[in-house]
């Protein structure tokens, strides 16, 4: 897993250093640059894979924007030259990038000034090679290293994990598949769609054939007594209702057998959300790192927590060693986190007094223990015990 991030002069983080879970939990209040460090990471990933343009940003769910946003700008401080990036994994294989990002004249892909990739003592791509040879500056080296590179190593290892990075911030009209998703992938869209698609793959390569899982992910939708997908809707959804070929199909084990199947169309947003984030954790074909913004919108302060409960469980499942970052606003969520394990991690986020984001992993230390032993998580953020809380 990637263990470290460095972050230095993107946006308005000026420099911060994350030490990454497997759960990794972003609060804080709005506009403080919670997203703003999910972005970073995705920067850092459009490198990993040679290019940094606004195609490649946003295929990573990284809002496109002038170059003069991507730059921290502070009263207090001067425009940094280059963003620099890096990560590290936890079998010593590191990616380190400088990027140039004019502030005039900006080209449409953002220049590489230094790169390197190491795997333990092997440096694979150094921070002088650039100079010595007749690179394509918008180029990364690391990149095309890799061809070179054993596929066991390492240094593939923590590359493949970074190039396959993308933020999900689902909505509920594209996960109704009401319209389509701007950036569709395997198995899910960052937006939500191919929900239906998804689902169908996800129910029968693991769900069918373990009756635990599939009750774990069943048992958040009370409503539901089956979840299938149907390619002949015809009499599901009303002729003016947009379709895919896949239509999911909720049985509510509540209503009348002759007339208890709804489509994603008609049911529960919040069974939407649901599987969206099962499928990201538990599918085979999902990033192994992967962010979701704003992972609790949408849904009950108690199934959040339900939610947010079971992430560390299925992420780990088959140890797949896949990591999953997300900032959240309702604070029932800090109720399904397990911080006596140590993978996972609740990160404040904050801005100091010069604007500066700043990112603090929370910890249970003996007096907040002591505290908490009479409130919960929830209520020690509402209170302000745990920072992250705006100023209002």
């Amino acid at each position: 897993m990637i263990r470290t991030i460095q972050i230095d002069g993107f946006k308005s983080i000026v420099s911060q250093t994350l030490e990454l879970g497997r759960v990794n939990c972003f609060i804080g209040a709005n506009g403080v640059g919670k997203s703003n460090v999910l972005e970073a990471i995705g920067v850092l990933s459009a490198a990993a894979n040679g290019k940094v343009d606004d195609e490649s940003l946003l295929r990573r769910g990284v809002r496109p924007g002038m170059p003069r946003l991507y730059k921290t700008s502070f009263e207090s401080a001067s425009v940094p030259v280059h963003i620099g990036l890096s990560a590290q994994s936890d079998d010593d294989a590191s990616y380190r990038v400088s990027l140039l990002n004019p502030l005039e004249n900006p080209e449409p892909a953002w220049s590489f000034k230094t790169e390197r990739l190491i795997a333990g003592q092997d440096e694979i791509v150094s921070d002088g090679v650039r100079n010595k040879r007749n690179l394509t500056p918008t180029t990364g080296l690391a990149a095309l290293k890799l061809v070179e590179v054993d596929s066991a190593s390492p240094a593939a290892a923590l590359m493949n994990r970074l190039q396959n990075f993308a933020i999900y911030s689902p909505n509920t009209p594209t996960l109704r598949a009401m319209v389509s998703d701007p950036q569709s992938r395997n198995p899910l869209g960052l937006s939500g769609g191919r929900l239906a698609e998804g689902f169908a793959e996800f129910r029968k390569t693991l769900l069918d054939q373990d009756d635990d899982l599939r009750d774990s992910v069943f048992e958040l939708v009370d409503w539901v007594a089956d979840i299938q997908t149907t390619s002949s809707a015809g009499s599901l959804l009303s002729p003016s209702v947009a379709r895919t070929k896949e239509v999911l199909k909720f049985t509510d084990r509540f209503m009348r057998k002759s007339r208890n199947t709804l489509t994603a169309y008609d049911a529960s947003e919040g069974a939407l959300y649901v599987l969206f984030s099962a499928i990201l954790c538990l599918s085979p074909h999902a990033p192994k790192m992967l962010a979701i913004d704003n992972l609790d919108q949408a849904l009950n302060p108690r199934l959040v927590e339900r939610l947010t409960a079971k992430l560390a469980d299925w992420l780990a499942r088959d140890a797949t060693d896949r990591q999953l970052l997300f900032t959240v606003h309702n604070p029932a969520v800090l109720d399904g986190l397990d911080l006596t394990n140590p993978e996972t991690r609740l990160f404040a986020v904050e801005r100091n007094s010069e604007g500066h984001t700043v990112v603090r992993c929370i910890k249970l230390s003996p007096e907040l223990l002591q505290i908490h032993a009479s409130y919960p998580l929830s209520r020690l953020w509402l209170m302000g015990n745990l920072g992250a809380m705006p100023n209002v």
